[in-house]
């Protein structure tokens, strides 16, 4: 039984990079594993695999693979401060959520 994490990033959202050897790198959110508390994010830690021919690569060979990171090791990327922030959800008139920048208090879209 494994646990699910609870994600407030969401595919699609343009993330910076906290630690490790991409600190300070953006991209955009391609996965989200709930259950690994991971996200795959576009041209972040890209590892090399020596792959065996197949029908997918029939040359077979060495391709480069994204790997997923862990979500402690990303925040969400607020344009108006150009630096990371956390995540505030709030309900609005509707009932409905919405989700804001902590530091900035803007809408992320």
């Amino acid at each position: 039984m494994n646990k699910m994490f609870k994600i407030k990033l969401a595919k699609g959202d343009t993330v910076i990079v906290r630690s490790g050897k991409y600190k300070g790198k953006t991209g955009k959110i391609v996965t989200t594993s709930p259950i690994n508390n991971t996200v795959t994010v576009e041209g972040i830690n890209i590892v090399k695999k020596h792959q065996k021919p197949n029908n997918q690569h029939p040359q077979g060979g060495i391709i480069e693979i994204t790997k997923p990171i862990n979500i402690s090791k990303v925040g969400i990327y607020d344009p108006s401060t150009k630096r990371a922030s956390r995540i505030k959800i709030k309900s609005n008139a509707d009932g409905g959520k919405v989700r804001l920048f902590a530091k900035s208090g803007k809408e992320i879209k």
